[in-house]
């Protein structure tokens, strides 16, 4: 078997730490060895085979089914393999990952891939606030890897990014962006308010005009040559339906800022 099953047979009451369920954590062991991994469900400790039913030894190819609504911190410091997700996820999905990759077909809550390196999450529905964010009280958020949003996302994607791509192919929340040092933020819908509040470096791109802050300043209207190659890698990536002939080679307003900072990081919306 080249899949390790896991069904979920008890709903938690209460939101589930499972930084067990991870191909570095199920590596090589066998059906009562998986169940037998801890969790921690509340503040009581407990066992994944509590919850999950697992079929097939410890490869680096997990299946999960079932609401995964109150199951957190799935695919936690994952370096290789996958995880696909047959439907909703809860926060913290992809915590610390630096390789592989997270496929939810669902919806996913808060805090997509927080203290991401690399590696790649999907989310087929909607997800949460803080996508790719640092955590509070934290000067730098994700350091690479790619996160694909096909739906929606609410506010605060990308806070305080280092590196890497956020690409959502709905309408984003406010502060997109906020604190960026560097990286890549594409919004394919709506974008809200404050979008690069505090921002060092990096760009962040919309598909629609958005409201701008005072302290972003216009510097002129071009074709960005390397966001031709960003788009043509999401369209490859699902996104062909979201980015069309006139995205690709059309020209874009570009907004440099924050004034408030370096005033090196640019906003680019399209321009019909």
């Amino acid at each position: 078997m080249t899949t390790t099953f896991l069904r979920l047979h008890t709903q938690p009451d209460v939101p589930l730490e499972a930084e067990a369920i991870s191909p570095v954590a199920i590596a090589g062991l066998s059906e009562l060895g998986i169940e037998h991994l801890p969790v921690l469900h509340g503040n009581i400790k407990a066992k994944i085979g509590d919850f999950f039913k697992v079929t097939g030894k410890g490869v680096p190819d997990i299946l999960l089914e079932g609401d995964l609504g109150k199951i957190k911190m799935i695919g936690a410091g994952m370096s290789a393999g996958s995880i696909t997700i047959e439907g909703n996820v809860g926060m913290h999905v992809g915590i610390g990952m630096s390789g592989g990759e997270i496929l939810v077909k669902g919806n996913a809550s808060d805090w997509v891939g927080p203290e991401m390196s690399g590696g790649r999450i999907v989310v087929k529905g909607n997800a949460g606030h803080m996508i790719g964010s640092a955590f509070r009280g934290q000067a730098i958020g994700i350091t690479g890897g790619e996160i694909f949003i096909h739906g929606d996302a609410k506010n605060e994607i990308g806070n305080s990014m280092r590196r890497g791509l956020i690409a959502i192919g709905g309408d984003a929340g406010d502060f997109t962006a906020v604190n960026m040092r560097a990286g890549t933020v594409i919004v394919m819908g709506k974008m809200g308010v404050r979008a690069g509040a505090g921002m060092i470096r990096g760009t962040v791109v919309c598909f629609e005009d958005a409201p701008m802050l005072p302290s972003f300043e216009f510097s002129c209207k071009y074709q960005p040559l390397f966001l031709r190659l960003y788009l043509i890698r999401l369209q490859e990536n699902g996104f062909e339906n979201k980015i069309t002939d006139q995205h690709l080679n059309g020209k874009y307003r570009r907004y440099s800022g924050d004034g408030i900072e370096l005033n090196r990081g640019e906003i680019l919306l399209f321009s019909r």
